[in-house]
Parts: structure tokens; sequence; C-alpha cells
């Protein structure tokens, strides 16, 4: 005897939507709902198999039965069973036996549980996400703090490393909370980005290889606990960017991959369906269910967790059909090109609805490491319309220049200034990722050439150098106190390192740095405007000397950074306006970095024309660091250190 009683939360409107790929609620229809039917308390259940022959609902409450609760199939050729069970609550592990047209058994998790055990075969539980949330003037005013002209700083993090328990086991979501929160605030970072916390099996995978789209991973605690961690990042006025992944997903036997035993939610063949670096499968983006899914899942982090942003991962693989593909392993698209235009118009249909729904309260973030074209326009011009993307060239260029000997360097001058050829493209945030300090490419300490000495005032001036070019900005977490090891996931960060000098240097460093981009507009409010940045010098191969300008809105907001990139003092004449005079606010070198001491000191000045400028002014500019300028109305510029010289 079935003991499931027939029930839906579908209207035909729903299902008019879902079939359209126009869905973007699907979270409260699909998955297990606890609520009451005729006054007897129970769990509705709905999934879509619609090359199932028949689904049932198995788990701990029938002994994994799947004679016992047999789902119903609708009648509106929707693909989707559902009923309703009495007597089940919260808590309950269940799973879906679907019995595919070949006759085959399957055992599938629920792809819309808001929980999921923490084992491989990974049972899902029947979960609420309801949470008291007390972030309410954050949200109503946090469209000043995402917008394109406020400071954006963000600390990225993996949960599960950042800080482990003395006996190297994960800290919950509100341990992680009480540790995180003052020290990103102490810090000046904007915005934390969580590598992704939606379930995944694997550990080694970081959480890219996700199987439970819409589960906070139980690893450090429920899903009120996430909600808790957000909700006080947002009181302390820090936003959250969450790590999503609409690219791909894993072929684990509870998950999606053939899910009712036919290519239900992957393409079908292999060269658009099986992601061959990473051994996993690829959504097919043409198919509306599936676009229905994905953009609801969008949604759900946005709308239930209080998220501020989704930084997308892994857009060049979805974008192009030959990613890591050799010739002969893809096909053309129907014009003979490479660009999957599925997937394309599924970016575009996603950033269209997102914003739609939350304004620009919200980011959206593309990590994409080709030239595709017009990733951040607005999709009504042509665009994709992503709000902004990883600046990847930038890195590479940077980080392999800081990687030079310092006799190679004018060689090689060029690398600092190509992004200015492009860097209005797009709205480009620039990362130092987990990417780049995994995998033997080194931490990002020892990507810098020199001895110690050295490499930390290179490390020091390319933060100078990052802060201080147009572009939002990312750093890994680690970066900012100089971790000297390769991250490594199984186990929390150095934080011993900060009882030396260098460690706890660059970290204050870090703190000045960010406290100079939010306080001062010059630095972000033309972050992505043309007029908010000149070279003054741009070309100077032999002293590996950089100067150029920010400019603010306001005429009188101008700051000039001076780069020298070799180990030497050197006296410095820098053309200026006329009229102008400057004062020196930041020095990397300064002795409270850990920098030798050296103070900058404008020493002299001369009313002749000198790089296209009427007036010039000389400069003495410590080794290896980063100097900030300010123009003044008086003379404040002589023999001036850092303003946060204690």
């Amino acid at each position: 005897m079935n003991s499931v009683k027939t029930y839906t939360l579908f209207t035909d409107h729903d299902i008019y939507l879902f079939k359209e790929g126009k869905h973007y609620r699907l979270y409260e229809r699909f998955g297990a709902h606890s609520l009451e039917k005729e006054g007897v308390s129970g769990v509705y259940f709905s999934v879509w198999a619609p090359q199932a022959t028949k689904v049932s609902v198995i788990g701990d409450f029938n002994k994994w039965n799947s004679k016992d609760h047999i789902l119903y199939p609708r009648w509106d050729e929707s693909g989707i069973w559902e009923g309703f069970i009495e007597g089940l609550s919260w808590g309950t592990l269940y799973k879906y036996a679907i019995e595919t047209a070949h006759g085959e058994m399957l055992e599938k998790s629920d792809p819309y549980a808001l929980s999921w055990e923490q084992n491989i075969q990974a049972a899902s539980l029947v979960s609420t996400n309801w949470y008291e949330w007390n972030d309410q003037e954050w949200i109503e005013n946090r469209w000043k703090n995402n917008s394109l002209e406020a400071p954006i700083s963000v600390y990225e993090l993996h949960l599960g490393s950042w800080k482990k328990s003395g006996e190297n086991t994960f800290l919950n979501y509100k341990d992680i909370a009480a540790e995180l929160i003052p020290y990103v605030k102490d810090l000046g970072f904007t915005h934390v980005e969580f590598m992704p916390v939606m379930e995944y099996p694997y550990d080694p995978s970081w959480g890219y290889q996700i199987t439970g789209f819409y589960a906070a991973t139980s690893r450090f605690g429920s899903p009120q606990d996430l909600m808790f961690l957000i909700d006080e990042l947002h009181k302390n006025n820090i936003g959250v960017i969450l790590d999503w992944v609409p690219s791909h997903f894993p072929g684990d036997a509870n998950g999606l991959h053939q899910f009712d035993g036919s290519y239900l939610y992957e393409y079908d063949d292999p060269k658009k369906g099986f992601h061959p670096e990473w051994k996993s499968y690829i959504f097919n983006y043409g198919r509306n269910e599936v676009k229905s899914f994905l953009i609801s899942n969008a949604m759900f982090w946005l709308d239930r967790y209080h998220a501020d942003g989704l930084r997308v991962d892994a857009v060049t693989s979805m974008l192009h059909l030959d990613y890591s593909r050799n010739e002969g392993e893809w096909e053309p698209n129907i014009f003979g090109g490479n660009v999957n235009l599925e997937a394309k118009s599924f970016l575009q249909e996603f950033n269209t609805a997102v914003y739609k729904e939350f304004g620009n309260a919200i980011i959206t973030i593309a990590e994409e490491s080709s030239d595709f074209p017009m990733l951040t326009k607005p999709v009504h011009d042509g665009g994709v319309g992503f709000g902004m993307k990883w600046m990847m060239g930038w890195m590479h260029d940077t980080l392999d220049y800081f990687d030079e000997e310092f006799s190679n360097r004018k060689y090689h001058h060029h690398k600092l200034t190509f992004a200015s050829m492009y860097m209005y493209n797009e709205n480009y945030m620039m990362p130092l990722s987990h990417d780049e300090v995994v995998h033997g490419k080194s931490s990002l300490i020892y990507k810098m050439v020199g001895d110690e000495w050295q490499k930390f005032a290179n490390l020091r001036t390319l933060y100078v150098y990052m802060y201080t070019h147009p572009g939002a900005k990312l750093l890994f977490m680690g970066n900012e106190f100089g971790q000297t090891s390769e991250w490594n996931f199984t186990k929390s960060l150095d934080w011993d390192l900060l009882q030396y000098p260098v460690h706890k240097g660059l970290q204050t460093l870090i703190k000045d740095l960010n406290s100079i981009y939010k306080e001062e507009p010059a630095f972000y409010e033309n972050q992505f405007q043309k007029d908010g940045f000149e070279w003054i010098e741009a070309d100077d191969l032999e002293n590996s000397v950089y100067v150029y300008v920010r400019k603010g809105k306001r005429r009188d907001d101008v700051f000039m950074v001076v780069l020298n990139l070799l180990p030497k003092v050197i006296d410095y004449k820098i053309g200026v306006s006329a009229g102008s005079h400057w004062e020196i606010i930041f020095n990397s070198d300064d002795e409270r970095y850990a920098g030798s001491g050296v103070a900058p000191e404008v020493f002299d000045e001369h009313y002749e024309d000198y790089m296209r400028h009427p007036k010039s002014i000389s400069i003495k500019l410590p080794p290896l660091a980063g100097i900030i300028l300010k123009q003044t109305k008086d003379r404040k510029y002589k023999n001036h250190r850092s303003k946060f010289r204690k």
C-alpha cells in the first residue's frame, strides 16, 4: 500500500515558467517542504525526473525501502513527481529511489535539499532555512557599498583552512564569525569572498565539485549557522560574496549525473557535456528546465542567504567549446566559431534576472581569463551583463614582472604598463587569488625575486601598485601577511608568522592601504572611468621607475604614485602641474612596515617644462618602494614621512 498522499505546490503558471526556463524561485516548490495538510503535519516532496518509470522516497523512516512511499507523476508532462508523506519532520534523512527506463534502480539525493549528510554517498536531510535576520540596515544601504563608485576591497578565504581548532578540526560557522569579523574589520577590507559554501563531497576539490547546490555545507554547521555568520558580517558593514559554480558538477552516484538514467542536467554529447580537465559534467545550458534550476539557485543564495554578490567560477570554460580540448574533441557552433552560444545566452539571462530582482544592491563577478568581449557591458547593448570581471591579464603580467631579476626588469618594463591599454574595456577586479598560491606555484612572497628583504620590499611595492591602480581589489587569505608555504586546504594558515616583524609589517601595510583606498575618493570613485588615471612617466626602463596620478571627481582631488622597482635610493625628477604642491602621505619602505626606513623627501622644484608638464619636483625615492603623494594647496611637501607613522 502506498503511504504517499497526493498534493502539489505547483500552479499551472509554475509549470509554464519552469518549462520556459523562466522560473527563478524553484526552491519554493521543489525539494522537501514541511507543512500541514488537512491538519496533519508532514513533508511534501517533489523532484524532476522525466525519464523515470517510478520514483519513491526512501530514508531512515522506512528503512530505505523503495516500495512504501511512491511519488505521483504529474499529468502535465512536466516530468515532475510529487507527494505528501505524513509524520515526517525536520532532520529526516532521505533520498529518491529512481527506476530508469532501462530498469536500473538509482538512489539520488535531492537536488533542492537544504542540507546533506557529510559522506560520499550523502543522503539529504529535511531541513529549513528559516532565520530571523538582523541586517536590515545593511540591506537597505548596501547599494552604496556595492556600487562601482565605492571602494571594494575583498578578502578571499576558504572556510575550512583559514583557521582550525587545536585538533586541526573545522570551526563552526559561528566560531568563524567570532574570529573572522574582528580580523577583517581591523584590516579594513570591505567584503569577504567565500570559496564555495555549497555542499560538496570531496575536500581536495575546495568546494568546486558541488553536489548539493542548495545546501550549505554541513562541515561547518547548519544553514542557520552560516546565516548567522553572514548576518554578523553585515552588522559590521562587511559585504559577502559567494563563489558560485554553474560551470560543471561531479559524477557522484547520488548527484546530478544521469539523474533519472538520462542526460538530464548535462549535455548528452561528451564533446560538450564532459569536462576533460576536471573529469566533471557540463550543464546543458540550452535546456530550459536546467536554466530554471541554475538561475533559481543564484536567486536562492542572494535571497535566502542575503549574499551581496556572486563570483561566477570558470566562465571561460562555459563560454568556449574548445576549452581544455584538442582538435577533434569539440564541435564548432552554427556559425563555425568556438563560442558556446547557449552558455552565453544563459549567462545573459542570469545577469538580467538577478539585477532585475536586486538592482545594483548586488554584484556579479566573472572569473574569466580570455579576452571574451563585453562581459561587463549591459545585455541590452549586446554584453553579457556582469558587474565586474577578474583582471587575469594584469595579475599574470604583474607576477611575471616581480619574478624578474633587477638587472632584467628594464627589458620587461611594460608588463606593468600594459594593463592601462585595456583597463577600461571592462569593469575589472584585480585578483591575487587562491589559484596563484597552489599546485607548485609557490606562495606569493616566494614569487618575488631577491633575498628576504628584497622579497618583502617587492611584495610591499606590488601591493602599493595594486591598491593605487584603477579597479576593485581581491586578496587571498595569507597573502596579507606573507604566508611562506603554499596554501594547504588541510591545515590552518601559519598565523605564528605574525610574531616576525617582516610579516607583521606586511599585514600593517595592507591595513594602511585599505584605509587610504577607502578614505580617499580619488582611488575609487573614478576607478572605472578614463579620467581617473594618468601616466606621468611610463617609459623609464633604465631606472625601473613608474609615475602616475589618480584623480577624483573634484578637480583638486589628485594623488601621485611613484614606484621605484630597483633596490637603490635615487633622486628623481617628476613633471607636475603649475602651482601644485605635494605632501608625501605613504611610504612602503617605512620602518612601520619592516622597511629600511629611508624617508622620501621632496627637496627641489623647478619652473620649467618637464615630462609634458610646466613644472617639476625632485624626490628622494626609497629603495624598492612605492610612495603616495597628495596634491595640496600649501607647501607641506618637505621631509614628510608616512602619515601612518606612529
